[in-house]
């Protein structure tokens, strides 16, 4: 569901300017942490001046994986503000940085500065992240969801589910599940642009029910050509 300007969805603070890093084929959320090999020259660029700085920039995908030189038009609205934990250069040119993400900003403006892309971006505040009853339902739905999902997909550790308990923050949960489903990048760009934390709940729990459901018709399936 693409972004709409609601009063949950607030556009707070005063502009910054950082470095932006354009992502090919990631979406990156809040408090997701993720390595990143980064190789075009003007990343390369944006990498080193952030590092100079305060080591953080902007993470942002674009419209088009292909693009090798994606300018102002070729790249999302909403990204993730990150900062950099560790950097290591590889033998082969490229860099392989830990990045973890901050929080959701929308970008402003997008100019060319010393053959790198920097940004002016403004937070996105998001009130109704205020805790109530109603809310840590719609949160235990989606962990109860998530934690049967995991049970199934050999692809996640099931130690994740050890630190989605420590987690209190509805918004962070709902952003956390997201980075492990199933979804093409553009669904998970939709959800990075869902400031409403009940409608990034509710966008999680609902793919994990069609995962469930289609493992169960899969299921159905198996016994039935077993019974032939």
């Amino acid at each position: 569901m693409p972004h709409q300007d609601t009063p949950s969805a607030i556009i707070a603070g005063a502009p910054r300017t950082v470095p932006v890093l354009p992502l090919r084929d990631v979406v990156v959320y809040p408090h997701m942490v993720i390595p990143l090999f980064v190789g075009r020259e003007k990343s390369v660029a944006a990498l080193e001046e952030a590092i100079k700085g305060n080591k953080q920039l902007l993470l942002i995908a674009q419209k088009d994986a292909e693009l090798d030189d994606p300018g102002k038009k070729d790249l999302h609205a909403v990204g993730t503000l990150a900062s950099i934990l560790q950097l290591h250069k590889l033998p082969d040119g490229t860099i392989k940085v830990l990045v973890e993400g901050i929080e959701r900003v929308r970008c402003i403006y997008v100019h060319e500065v010393d053959n790198f892309l920097v940004a002016d971006v403004q937070s996105i505040d998001t009130p109704d992240e205020q805790p109530d009853r109603a809310l840590e339902v719609e949160a235990r739905a989606l962990l109860n969801q998530f934690d049967g999902y995991v049970k199934l997909n050999k692809k996640i550790p099931p130690e994740i589910l050890t630190s989605l308990v420590g987690i209190d923050e509805a918004g962070r949960l709902a952003d956390t599940i997201a980075a492990h489903l199933p979804l093409k990048l553009e669904q998970k760009q939709e959800i990075l642009e869902m400031f409403p934390v009940r409608a990034r709940l509710a966008a999680a729990l609902a793919v994990l029910i069609a995962c469930a459901t289609q493992a169960a018709a899969r299921d159905g399936l198996c016994r039935d050509g077993q019974r032939k």
